[in-house]
C-alpha cells in the first residue's frame, strides 16, 4: 500500500494539516487537538484515521456542521464522574479535555469516568487512551459511530465501527496500547483502498446484500470482528461501545446518526457521544508495584514460545512503536488524494 504514496517529514505534514484547519476557520485550541490526534494516527500506522481526514473536517467546518470555535463546558456529576459538552466542535478537542478532567478526578477518587456529548468524529480512540497513559494513568476511551457494520449473520448495517482503546503506563518504556475497532476493519480503510485502487482482505466487508466482498467499490458495509464464524464477538463488543458512549451520555444511537460520508447535509451537528475512563494506580496497588507488575507481565508475554513459522510474540503497541520509529526516520506516508488537498 505504502509503495503508492509519498512520504513527508512529520513536521511538514503537521504544519500542512494545521494550516488547512486554520484556513477552514477552526479555533487554535480545537485545530491543535485535531492535528495532534491525526498525527498520532499517521505516525503509528493508523492511516485510515490519520491526516487523510483533514479534508473531511475542513468540509464540515465550511458547511457549518462543526462549530469553528467551540466553548467546552465541564460539569462534574459525582466524586469520580463528569460530563463534557463538546459544543458541536471537533471531537478531538472534547476528547482530550475529557482525559484531563478524568485525570483530575482520578487523582482524588481513584477513577475518573467522563462522558462527552454534543461532539463529533474523534478519530483514533487510542490517541486519548495514550494521552492518559503518558501521564501515568490506566485509560480507556471509546465512541459509537454511525451504522456501517452488519450484525452476526445480518444483512444490513447496525452498529458503527465502535472502537475500544486501552493504554497503561510502563516504566522506562512506551505505554501498553490496544486500539481496536469492533468491526474487522474501519470504513476509512475501505475508502483508503478505493483511493489507492487496492483490493480488500477477505472477510472484512460485505456488499448491499450482506455477502462478503473484497472489492472496495462494492463494499457497502463492514463485517464484525470475528468474521463469518465468530462475528458475534465483535457485534457484542460494538454494543459495549454504544452502552458507554451513547446510552450513558444520552446522545445518538448508531442507527440514528447522520452518516459521516455521503449525502448533501454538511450543516446539521451529529451529537456524537464518547466516553473516557481514567484509573490512578496509586489508589489501587500503588504506582511502583503496578509498574513492577506490568513490566514483568510484558517481559513474560514477549518471551512466550513462538509457533513454528512465527516470528515473535508482540505485546499490544509493539507494532505501533516500531512503525513510529520507522516513520520518524523515513517520513510519514500520505495517500494521493490527501497529498493533493494539503498541497504537498
Amino acid at each position: 500500500m505504502e509503495a503508492q504514496v509519498k512520504r513527508f517529514a512529520a513536521v511538514v505534514l503537521e504544519g500542512k494539516v494545521a494550516a488547512a484547519l486554520r484556513a477552514a476557520g477552526a479555533s487554535e485550541a480545537s485545530l491543535a487537538a485535531a492535528t495532534r490526534a491525526m498525527m498520532h494516527a499517521s505516525m503509528l500506522g493508523v492511516d485510515s484515521h490519520g491526516v487523510r481526514l483533514t479534508e473531511h473536517y475542513c468540509n464540515m467546518l465550511a458547511g457549518g456542521r462543526l462549530n469553528k470555535d467551540p466553548q467546552l463546558v465541564v460539569e462534574q456529576r459525582g466524586s469520580g464522574s463528569a460530563m463534557v459538552h463538546g459544543d458541536d466542535g471537533l471531537g478531538h478537542y472534547a476528547a482530550y479535555r475529557a482525559v484531563e478532567v478524568g485525570i483530575a478526578l482520578a487523582r482524588e477518587a481513584g477513577v475518573g469516568a467522563v462522558g462527552i456529548d454534543h461532539s463529533s468524529h474523534l478519530g483514533a480512540a487510542g490517541a486519548y487512551a495514550l494521552a492518559g497513559a503518558e501521564q501515568g494513568f490506566v485509560t480507556f476511551a471509546t465512541t459509537n459511530t454511525d451504522s456501517m457494520v452488519t450484525l452476526f449473520d445480518g444483512a444490513a448495517r447496525f452498529h458503527g465501527t465502535n472502537p475500544l482503546a486501552f493504554a497503561a503506563p510502563v516504566p522506562d518504556s512506551q505505554p501498553w496500547l490496544l486500539d481496536m475497532a469492533t468491526s474487522s476493519i474501519p470504513m476509512n480503510r475501505v475508502l483508503l483502498h478505493r483511493s489507492l485502487g487496492l483490493e480488500l482482505p477477505e472477510g472484512v466487508a460485505a456488499d448491499h446484500q450482506g455477502l462478503p466482498t473484497s472489492d472496495p467499490e462494492l463494499a457497502n458495509m463492514l463485517l464484525p470482528l470475528g468474521g463469518a464464524d465468530y462475528g458475534y464477538k465483535g457485534a457484542g463488543l460494538a454494543g459495549v461501545a454504544t452502552l458507554f458512549s451513547a446510552l450513558l451520555t444520552g446522545t445518538t444511537l448508531d442507527s440514528d446518526f447522520i452518516p459521516m460520508y455521503g449525502g448533501d447535509d454538511r450543516s446539521t451537528p451529529r451529537n456524537m457521544g464518547h466516553f473516557v475512563l481514567v484509573v490512578d494506580p496509586d489508589k489501587f496497588v500503588g504506582r511502583e508495584i503496578f509498574g513492577m507488575m506490568i513490566t514483568r507481565y510484558l517481559a513474560n508475554l514477549r518471551a512466550a514460545a513462538v509457533r513454528p513459522g512465527g516470528e515473535r510474540v508482540m505485546a499490544p503497541g509493539d507494532q505501533e512503536w516500531a512503525i513510529l520509529a520507522q516513520r520518524q526516520a523515513e517520513g510519514v506516508p500520505a495517500d494521493p488524494d490527501t497529498a493533493r488537498f494539503l498541497g504537498l
